[in-house]
């Protein structure tokens, strides 16, 4: 297949000061939770979107210094030279497919808490730190002012030497210089504070700093944010954004434009944000300056691609969460296989795992993390030394992928939907409010498993344990889901509730099977992700009185993860929802709950007319206990969890399959033993 002749706009070498891009795929900085704890995970990750065809691939956040440090979240640095010789094998891996490499030189000011290292956190102004805590943050002299251009300068030399073709200079996502940028956080009276030239300073000195020492043979490129969201008292588009570019536009080689403070603008889901939502920020920053403009957009139409570049919002086309979900996303449009995209969902999953400082994982990806640590490649699975019969029973998120990757390696396959269409528990949550970009998850392995030859799937065909005996299938797996807890056993009541039979009580099955809850709705969450939030949602849409009751401080708590809760609980609030946090259910009467506050035991009682329980799942997993014969369970059949873990399960389940189980051991990073130090006072 050949590449559409109106995509080829998006395969034009770019030049970027003295370097040139190959193409117009331009992977921008995001975290991958590996750091320098995890190198060759990184390293590998990193070369995976080279191969896949990025133009560009940068790093995540790299620190210049041991007053920059996230401890426990991951991060890279540029402290000395041995953490050079570390990331120079990184560029190497990049360059080995031909696209350049950038690296993003962070400090965090009042964002780094310093745990690690133990360094006294330096800002603008004095105050407190970002983190909660007892910990503050000292107001940076002329002195330090100097040291932290210096440190960055020679930061950015290491970066020249380990091999690295663009540089950094980050003022993006409330760090160090977008502090000095923003009125909020800068309260100097001094040369670099006050007006906008004054706090716009470092950043100009930083710029400058970094073409004087590299910009000969590396490409220097300012990520600004360009609006803080905390309109004109802060930085906005229209005010000193757009202030600092025309005082700055030719200084750097590119701008890559981005939003500030809280990371869930930047990287916002799809849930409250489309396709390029953030061309309304981006858009009229090339009148500004000749040099080229990247920004994100959550990209993943080849259409929607060209139509930013034409209509001169960019020259690059940005991406991260789109590079995780598919790496080879630039080689399937080359090649012309763009309906082979594994599309982004933005359930921002990726943005979970850095919150939690864990390596990264994605729903639509299964592979990313595992290109070293499994030996996992996207697009390429190996063939079954021994090919089998399979049939998977259940055509949700595991079954779907265990289903596509089985028959990727040879073997036969037989899919088995007890509905009349596949996609499991993605039917309901796709219909939930701004969740209609999760059925991509069943549509693209939908569409592949149609046209493999080896694969048949039968739908309305719900199978009793003398089906799957009778059928003969070499394997049986089971992906046959999860149901909700009708007991009220969640994560902070772990045991079954006292619930009277006669008590109104429905579960999230019971609304998605199209059963009326009445009037009045009372929603006990106690699972915390997202279910509660949107079934709430969906009902104050739909003019009923809504009350949630949670054992948590807030509304679908976990979604801090996701960086989705504040702007879930803002759309709630803004839709008149009754709140009651910290009360944990304790029995359940007809008409009448009673609860507990989570610190006191102080009981109260509350009336309602139906009772919306969100608080656990449970497998559905009788056909595996009525079976005589092996078979296995996988995803929720084997215990509930995301989306993403299910999908994993199935991918991990034929990945292994057959194999030699001495051999599936993941590698682990181990660093090297150091001489020992003698102990103080020996």
């Amino acid at each position: 297949m050949s590449r559409n002749s109106r995509y080829d706009i998006l395969f034009e070498p770019v030049p970027i000061g003295p370097v040139t891009a190959p193409n117009r795929f331009y992977q921008t900085p995001h975290a991958t939770g590996m750091g320098n704890a995890r190198p060759n995970a990184g390293r590998a990750l990193r070369a995976m979107k080279a191969e896949g065809g990025w133009g560009v691939v940068c790093t995540e956040y790299c620190s210049i210094h041991p007053s920059s440090d996230e401890t426990p979240y991951a991060f890279l640095s540029l402290w000395d030279d041995a953490d050079a010789d570390q990331l120079a094998q990184t560029a190497a891996a990049i360059h080995a497919h031909g696209a350049l490499v950038g690296i993003e030189l962070w400090h965090g000011g009042y964002h780094s808490n310093n745990r690690g290292t133990r360094e006294i956190a330096l800002a603008p102004s004095a105050g407190s730190s970002k983190y909660f805590g007892p910990n503050q943050v000292r107001a940076m002299d002329l002195d330090d002012i100097a040291a932290f251009r210096r440190w960055h300068r020679d930061a950015a030399l290491r970066a020249r030497d380990a091999g690295f073709d663009i540089v950094y200079v980050y003022a993006g996502h409330d760090y160090l210089p977008f502090q000095f940028l923003s009125p909020l956080a800068n309260q100097r009276r001094d040369a670099y504070g006050g007006s906008l030239e004054n706090r716009a300073r470092l950043l100009r000195e930083l710029t400058e700093d970094t073409r004087e020492a590299v910009g000969e043979s590396c490409a220097v490129a300012v990520r600004l944010a360009i609006d803080e969201l905390h309109g004109e008292s802060g930085v906005s588009r229209d005010g000193d954004g757009r202030r600092v570019i025309e005082y700055l536009g030719e200084l750097p080689d590119l701008w890559d434009i981005a939003l500030g403070g809280f990371l869930g603008n930047d990287s916002c889901s799809s849930r409250f944000s489309a396709e390029g939502f953030q061309e309304r920020f981006a858009a009229g920053i090339k009148d500004l300056t000749s040099k080229p403009v990247v920004s994100v957009g959550r990209f993943t139409s080849p259409d929607t691609m060209v139509a930013q570049i034409r209509r001169g919002v960019q020259d690059f086309i940005g991406a991260a969460r789109p590079s995780i979900a598919d790496p080879f996303l630039p080689r399937k449009i080359d090649q012309g296989r763009e309906d082979e995209i594994r599309e982004c969902i933005g359930c921002n999953i990726c943005r979970a795992a850095n919150n939690e400082a864990s390596p990264l994982r994605c729903t639509q990806n299964p592979t990313i993390g595992e290109e070293w640590r499994r030996g996992w490649h996207p697009e390429t699975i190996p063939p079954a030394r021994d090919r089998r019969s399979f049939l998977v029973v259940g055509g949700g998120p595991a079954g779907l992928e265990a289903s596509l990757a089985l028959a990727g390696r040879g073997h036969r396959v037989t899919l088995a939907e007890a509905g009349a269409e596949l996609g499991g528990r993605l039917l309901a949550e796709s219909s939930l409010p701004g969740l209609a970009q999760w059925i991509r998850v069943r549509d693209y392995r939908a569409q592949r498993l149609a046209q493999m030859g080896n694969v048949e799937i039968y739908l309305d065909s719900e199978l009793g344990a003398a089906d799957l005996r009778e059928f003969g299938a070499d394997a049986v797996v089971l992906a046959t889901g999860s149901r909700w807890r009708r007991d009220g056993q969640g994560a902070t009541v772990r045991w079954p509730l006292a619930i009277d039979p006669d008590a109104r009580v429905l579960t999230p099955d019971d609304l998605f099977a199209g059963q009326d809850p009445g009037g009045d709705v009372l929603i006990y969450d106690d699972e915390h992700y997202f279910m509660a939030g949107a079934l709430a949602e969906r009902l104050l849409r739909d003019g009923r009185r809504v009350r949630l009751f949670t054992p948590a401080t807030m509304i679908s708590a976990w979604t801090e993860m996701t960086d989705e809760q504040a702007f879930i609980q803002r759309r709630l609030l803004e839709l008149g929802i009754d709140a009651r946090f910290g009360r944990q259910l304790k029995r359940i009467d007809p008409g009448r709950i009673v609860s507990e506050c989570v610190y006191t035991g102080a009981e109260q009682c509350d009336d309602f007319s139906s009772l919306l329980l969100v608080t656990g799942r449970e497998p559905v997993d009788a056909l595996f206990h009525d079976l005589d014969a092996a078979a296995t369970r996988i995803g929720d059949c084997l215990v509930p969890s995301s989306i993403a873990d299910a999908v994993y399960a199935g991918h991990r389940f034929a990945r292994e399959f057959g194999e030699d189980p001495a051999t599936l051991a993941p590698r682990r990073e181990r660093v090297p033993l150091q001489p020992a130090i003698a102990e103080a006072g020996s």
